[in-house]
């Protein structure tokens, strides 16, 4: 099987659609039914939700293939990159330590690796080269960016200005192929329909690029996480809770599903179609 040319050297290359490969027992999952393999996506959710403790629960998974969150299974394990702009060093040392320690790992065997740099601007052509050699020569599996308003000074509001940050990650995405997640805000007055990307702090694309996001939001006291895929059904919602440890240490864990209330407006917050029974949760 190869590619096809319509006549000129110079033009793209073709394929009929019956030589396009089959790919057996897709979707393929990087963590099953949370985050899909080589997906670009967000954790996004309303400040003190718990956003970069989820971020971070997810680079030590996929780094050990150990479950995130103590109930997604990791199914293609690898490296994982991380780069938190808002937090010291130390406090990434510290909450990273607290989550391998909780599953009875050490700090030392982790395939993890963390961006050191005071700043990144990824809407400075300088910066999109230095991490696309940095992807390259580590071969992460996952790269988590925490928080994306850190990591430019463009107009979110404004497509023309984010579609060339979407389309740089996009492409590194594809070229290398690393997951890539963005930490993000979800604005204060979130719609109560539909799906939950589109209450996303800044232009409609944001929701749009997405290939998988999670989405925590606090409702009733309680901490619950919302998923959404491109090309797989979403599972139900589940409530998480940050559980402490003596040494001043926490770590997140799923605490069981959400429980619907008899509100409308609860079910009506449901995201693509929850009734539909999902796998593994």
């Amino acid at each position: 099987m190869g590619s096809t040319f319509p006549g000129d050297e110079g033009a793209f290359p073709v394929l009929r659609a019956a030589d396009i490969p089959v790919e057996e027992g897709s979707p393929r999952w990087l963590v099953e039914n949370l985050w899909s393999a080589s997906a670009v996506g967000w954790i996004a959710g309303s400040p003190k939700s718990c956003k970069s403790w989820l971020a971070l629960d997810l680079a030590v998974s996929v780094s050990t293939q150990t479950a995130c969150l103590g109930h997604f299974p990791v199914r293609e394990p690898g490296p994982a990159l991380v780069y938190l702009a808002e937090d010291a060093l130390r406090s990434v040392r510290e909450r990273l330590h607290g989550i391998s320690e909780h599953r009875g790992l050490r700090l030392e065997d982790l395939d993890l690796h963390v961006i050191t740099a005071p700043t990144i601007r990824l809407d400075l052509a300088r910066d999109q080269v230095r991490l696309q050699k940095t992807v390259r020569a580590l071969g992460p599996r996952i790269l988590i960016l925490d928080p994306l308003v850190r990591l430019h000074r463009l107009d979110e509001n404004l497509v023309s200005e984010v579609s060339a940050l979407l389309s740089y990650l996009r492409d590194l995405q594809r070229e290398l192929g690393v997951a890539i997640v963005l930490v993000h805000h979800t604005r204060k007055n979130q719609p109560q329909a539909g799906q939950a990307g589109q209450g996303l702090r800044g232009s409609g694309d944001f929701h749009a690029w997405s290939d998988s996001s999670c989405y925590l939001r606090r409702t009733r006291g309680e901490l619950v996480l919302s998923i959404e895929h491109r090309s797989a059904a979403a599972p139900p919602p589940v409530v998480l809770r940050l559980v402490p440890r003596g040494d001043d240490s926490a770590h997140l864990e799923v605490a069981g599903p959400l429980v619907p209330q008899d509100s409308p407006t609860l079910e009506a917050e449901r995201v693509n179609d929850f009734e539909t029974p999902s796998r593994g949760i």
